[in-house]
């Protein structure tokens, strides 16, 4: 029987990748908007009913496809500095560009799947609670940077006050993270988070077309500038 189970599991596993891969390709060719579960069991050759056991709803099988791309890129952030040598290992600016290197490449190599999680929302979709972990990710893995700047006594506290109200946000925010760093400190980390991802849309849909030429190095310009409004110490 659990020779049997086993391979009952494993054949559900290869059909719901398999629905979740021509999903993908209907992301591309027509957008998430469009994404209909008819079609992806037409072009699988499955009856409606049949998928529906796996994804019984569109909104089901988008939360699987925001879920995947939240994952993704998320542990490529995680695994950025993984292969850092030598300083630049400890390094806390070396750390941050990584991360960021790893989110835009990511970005660049899957845009359909970038556009799925922060682009335009999907008419009538409202993600559900399983996505905020995931969607998370990337945005703890440039807090741990800077967490352990602050550690190490190398995080220098932007003098300029924010408001109460902002660093009172960011407070809730970082105890719900289980986060103890400086309200200023986290509130500009998640500004930082927004202007990364706002760099990456600019690139990726196309605002930055006749404006800016030298794509990467602005980015690695941007990076710095990100890194030095947290705190983080970088090279002139």
């Amino acid at each position: 029987m659990t020779a049997i189970r086993g391979a009952r599991e494993r054949a559900r596993s290869e059909i719901t990748e398999a629905i979740k891969a021509e999903a993908r390709k209907q992301l591309a060719a027509e957008g998430a908007a469009k994404l209909s579960l008819r079609a992806v069991a037409r072009e699988l050759g499955m009856a409606s009913s049949a998928l529906y056991r796996y994804f019984p709803s569109r909104d089901d099988l988008l939360t699987a496809l925001i879920v995947d791309a939240y994952n993704a890129v998320g542990e490529a952030a995680e695994r950025a500095t993984t292969g850092l040598r030598g300083p630049d290992a400890a390094r806390p600016v070396a750390r941050w560009t990584a991360i960021c290197t790893a989110v835009r490449d990511w970005a660049l190599a899957h845009p359909h799947e970038y556009a799925l999680i922060y682009g335009s929302p999907v008419p009538g979709y409202r993600a559900p609670r399983t996505t905020t972990e995931p969607a998370a990710r990337v945005g703890l893995a440039l807090i741990g940077v800077v967490r352990d700047a602050h550690t190490a006594g190398a995080l220098k506290e932007p003098a300029q006050p924010l408001p109460d109200a902002v660093v009172g946000d960011a407070l809730a925010l970082g105890a719900e993270l289980g986060v103890e760093l400086p309200g200023a400190v986290l509130a500009r980390l998640v500004g930082a988070w927004a202007q990364l991802f706002g760099l990456l849309s600019f690139e990726l849909f196309g605002q930055f077309n006749r404006v800016i030429e030298a794509r990467t190095e602005f980015f690695e310009q941007a990076v710095l500038e990100l890194a030095r409004s947290v705190g983080l110490s970088t090279p002139r």
